[in-house]
């Protein structure tokens, strides 16, 4: 396996403006990165550069020692998966699997080895045989998955690989990726807009926004200290609410215009009197085990959302008057330009 960095990268097509500009990244050996940012940020023009099929219109690009900026796709020694699976129909599991070793001029033995070893840690052994047509979405992903290990690369790339799961899939499929990383101990560059996606894969994340990386970090690092508002949204489902500092009681670092409070860092408290924000409730969303409590407060443009224990929700009645209440310790301040303030 191998580290690998972006220095200074920019990318334009023709006269229009950046994809992406002034990437810098580092990504260590054997380590989990995820790039995450919502559609059109450049996360997987990134990984494309990264891969060799997009050309770099500045900077480098280096895996381990070697810059790798202008080598071709074959020479960067990286596997990348896709959001479609690109399986040939006609070939069956195992031959799938093995197709780009056999290629590359690799005897049959050692064709056949390396495709049983990835068969056995992804559980695909029983499948060698079938065709694409005879599995489910998530034996196929496991398969291209496969198909990328048996070439033993420096780097793995995945760019919205679960994208075309169903949610239940979705959640095995990260299972299944965590533990493929933990027995390989491989770099892995993941590329998602799932916030989800990018918290539990993740031992950093790195967080896009037009074309600019905004934050680097550790998954919970960068959700309990965002360095802006744009981080602080994108992070966190339901997502942050955001209220103007005047209504905030209490002191706030000098220069705070507004400020945010996550959902869980809410109480929601039946009646119009005592300490909080005064609101009435509009809606209770019950989802089993917890549930939202959506709060229209006074002064307020946005809806706020209350996330609370499945007991407490059953105590609210819709319309009522509630007061939100929180602790100090949990309000994000950001001034006029939108970048938190740390006290």
């Amino acid at each position: 396996m191998a580290s690998l960095s972006f220095k200074s990268v920019d990318k334009s097509y023709g006269n229009n403006a950046a994809v992406v500009r002034n990437l810098n990244l580092h990504v260590n050996d054997g380590e989990f990165m995820v790039l995450v940012g919502p559609s059109g940020c450049g996360k997987s023009t990134s990984l494309r550069m990264l891969a060799g099929l997009e050309d770099v219109s500045a900077g480098q690009i280096f895996i381990g020692e070697r810059e790798v900026t202008d080598l071709a796709p074959a020479q960067r020694g990286v596997a990348m998966v896709f959001q479609s699976y690109a399986l040939y129909p006609h070939m069956t599991v195992a031959e799938n699997m093995g197709f780009g070793l056999k290629m590359s001029g690799a005897s049959k033995a050692t064709v056949n080895e390396a495709v049983l070893k990835a068969a056995r840690s992804l559980q695909l052994e029983p499948l060698l045989a079938r065709r694409p047509k005879e599995l489910s979405g998530g034996q196929r992903q496991r398969v291209a998955i496969g198909r990328a290990i048996v070439r033993e690369p420096q780097v793995f790339l995945f760019d919205e690989p679960l994208s075309n799961l169903d949610a239940s899939l979705r959640n095995e499929m990260r299972v299944e990726l965590s533990r493929l990383h933990e027995r390989l101990g491989a770099t892995i560059i993941y590329v998602t807009h799932d916030q989800v996606e990018a918290m539990t894969l993740g031992d950093r994340i790195a967080v896009f926004n037009g074309g600019r990386i905004e934050q680097v970090g550790p998954p919970m690092e960068v959700y309990r200290r965002p360095v802006n508002r744009f981080v602080a949204g994108f992070l966190g489902s339901p997502r942050i609410n955001f209220l103007p500092s005047a209504l905030m009681p209490g002191l706030l670092p000098a220069g705070t215009a507004s400020v945010g409070l996550r959902p869980e860092h809410l109480r929601c408290v039946a009646g119009d009197a005592g300490p909080g924000l005064a609101g009435a409730l509009e809606l209770v969303e019950h989802l089993g085990d917890a549930c939202l409590a959506y709060v229209r407060v006074v002064g307020v443009e946005d809806i706020v959302a209350v996330k609370l224990g499945a007991a407490e929700g059953l105590a609210l009645q819709r319309h009522q008057p509630v007061r939100l209440q929180f602790d100090d310790a949990h309000v994000l301040a950001f001034d006029a330009q939108g970048l938190t303030l740390f006290s």
